[in-house]
């Protein structure tokens, strides 16, 4: 046995109480010093995970501060998305344009008349819907989205989905159809059937994006009958 125990057996036979010193009382055992170790610092969530507990303002937050890929040097701000949070219809687009880009809306130029046009064709006003892009923020000279850019924007947009939950995803042109069903299938090849987006399956349309119907009115016709197709799919549930 060593001294210093057979030392304390005595002091405590006699009932006389060690002192310690200061410095030496308060230092923790190993059981103190596990029990009150930090959580883990909030970095070691990732980045997806913790997008997809937030809420509208959180998350509406999160974009306008967001600086995970290098559109955030070269954007006026972010576009967030406009619409009624519980709608029925969720309209994607491919990426905010120059106009989009000053406003912070989606959808605001020329084409966004034009899609106005095309929604009010089947009994629906822009505020019934919600709009969004791929893409939270613009590419310069409005070149075609990058994979880490969609990457990068990929939760915000899975999140606005699960808040708004919608009975039908119309996507608009071959960008956003393509990368929100992560498929290189031809447009005209995606119209006139029913995709599913992710494990909620929610039923996705595709149709041409309203900036090529502009340049290409003789489709406009095509993208009527979408339409139509996209409001049969939601009344099917």
């Amino acid at each position: 046995m060593e001294t210093s125990d057979r030392r304390q057996q005595y002091l405590d036979a006699m009932g006389i109480t060690r002192w310690l010193s200061r410095e030496r009382r308060l230092e923790p055992t190993m059981e103190a010093r596990v029990a009150v170790q930090p959580p883990p610092p909030r970095g070691a969530e990732s980045r997806e995970a913790r997008i997809a507990r937030m809420d509208w303002a959180a998350l509406r937050a999160e974009v306008a501060q967001c600086a995970a890929c290098d559109l955030h040097k070269t954007r006026t701000q972010t576009v967030f998305g406009v619409g009624d949070r519980h709608a029925r219809w969720m309209i994607i687009g491919e990426a905010p344009g120059a106009e989009e880009d000053r406003k912070g809306e989606p959808f605001v130029g020329r084409a966004g008349q034009l899609l106005n046009a095309m929604l009010l064709a089947v009994g629906l006003r822009r505020e019934e819907v919600f709009i969004a892009n791929i893409l939270k923020s613009r590419p310069p000279n409005n070149r075609d989205p990058r994979s880490e850019e969609v990457a990068a924007c990929a939760p915000f947009l899975k999140r606005q989905v699960e808040l708004i939950a919608p009975k039908v995803i119309l996507a608009l042109g071959r960008v956003a159809a393509q990368n929100l069903l992560d498929t290189d299938t031809r447009l005209g090849a995606m119209r006139g059937k029913v995709y599913k987006y992710s494990s909620a399956g929610i039923p996705v349309v595709v149709t041409y994006h309203p900036a090529y119907l502009l340049r290409t009115p003789r489709d406009k016709r095509k993208a009527w009958e979408d339409l139509q197709f996209a409001l049969r799919v939601m009344e099917r549930g």
